[in-house]
């Protein structure tokens, strides 16, 4: 029943902040910038309101406290330290966007201030876990149903890095209207189904409420969009994803319900080191994938269609691959 109420509860809140918090960030003109490297057609969107991403962590927040009283009220607060974890990084996605539209440019914090600020995150979220006894080194392998232990450094560096990649390659996904919010409801749908399959309650409440408010943002989002999540909700989102795998003990499962998501940032790494070693040439079209696709005449509801389709079928294949993990 927590889950249900939690996702209803996620859904219901977001969907009613939309109604109201579009037309404010209207008239605040608090709209996108489109890059001008961008393809040429996505200047049509020019001034869509952003930060739109406010709506679903306001609602997720809601339902985890709503939801997950009862197992607050029982000494567990695993799912509301994921939430506060993801809503770091949707705080440094929220200065990030506000310096956007403050200056009315498409460029907020310098590469450097986000990266430390994401790496601070992680690291205090990492020693936290571990001081509450939720988080070991061990590393669960998916499939083989092994774990490979590693001494707490080399955890910890390998945490950071994971954490960090994650968070940016959702927020690279978010490029296409609805891509970042219609992927990322199947991988929610995947840690309801490995939290309640591990006996972790209140990670499957969250998991809920994550799956609850995106499909109500997806009402705004979906094209044409009508509000961006902008980088307040990707950042969330990023950190929502990495967090729950890192409280679940299963990290390496994130390539595979986040295939997407490492499909979209890899063809930025090979494209930008491409171009640099060739001295102009390029492999993709454009980077990253989704605008590679799109140059190729795929159109945005496509990928849309296509990608979410696609995580799907990896979230079924992870969900097989843990589990034969009963216990955490």
């Amino acid at each position: 029943m927590s889950l249900l109420i939690g996702f209803v509860v996620a859904f219901a809140v977001t969907y009613l902040l939309g109604k109201v918090l579009i037309p404010v960030l209207r008239r605040l003109k608090a709209g996108q910038s489109i890059k001008e490297i961008g393809p040429t057609w996505h200047m049509s969107k020019q001034g869509t309101p952003t930060m739109g991403g406010l709506m679903f962590i306001a609602g997720i927040g809601a339902a985890v406290l709503i939801a997950g009283w009862q197992q607050m009220r029982q000494g567990v607060y695993t799912h509301l330290l994921v939430f506060l974890f993801a809503l770091v990084f949707g705080a440094i996605g929220y200065v990030d966007d506000y310096e956007k539209v403050k200056h009315h440019h498409n460029t907020g914090l310098t590469a450097p201030q986000k990266f430390l600020l994401q790496l601070a995150a992680s690291i205090a979220f990492v020693v936290l876990l571990r001081h509450l006894g939720v988080l070991n080194p061990n590393l669960y392998i998916p499939f083989v149903g092994k774990e490979l232990i590693l001494p707490w450094p080399a955890y910890m560096v390998f945490a950071a890095f994971v954490m960090v990649a994650t968070v940016n390659a959702v927020n690279i996904t978010d490029g296409v209207d609805g891509l970042a919010t219609g992927v990322t409801i199947p991988v929610a749908l995947f840690y309801v189904a490995a939290a309640v399959w591990c006996g972790r309650m209140e990670l499957g409440v969250f998991g809920a409420a994550l799956a609850g408010g995106l499909a109500a943002f997806l009402i705004y989002n979906f094209h044409p969009a009508k509000v961006f999540m902008g980088d307040t909700g990707s950042l969330f989102l990023g950190g929502a994803v990495c967090g729950m795998a890192f409280a679940l003990n299963i990290p390496l499962v994130i390539p595979m319900i986040g295939l997407i998501y490492v499909a979209e940032v890899l063809s930025d790494i090979i494209q930008v080191a491409y171009f640099k070693l060739t001295h102009g040439k390029r492999i993709f079209r454009m980077a990253p994938l989704h605008h590679h696709l799109e140059m190729g005449g795929w159109s945005e509801v496509k990928l849309f269609s296509v990608f979410s389709l696609i995580t799907a079928l990896m979230c079924v294949l992870a969900f097989w691959g843990v589990m034969a993990r009963m216990t955490i």
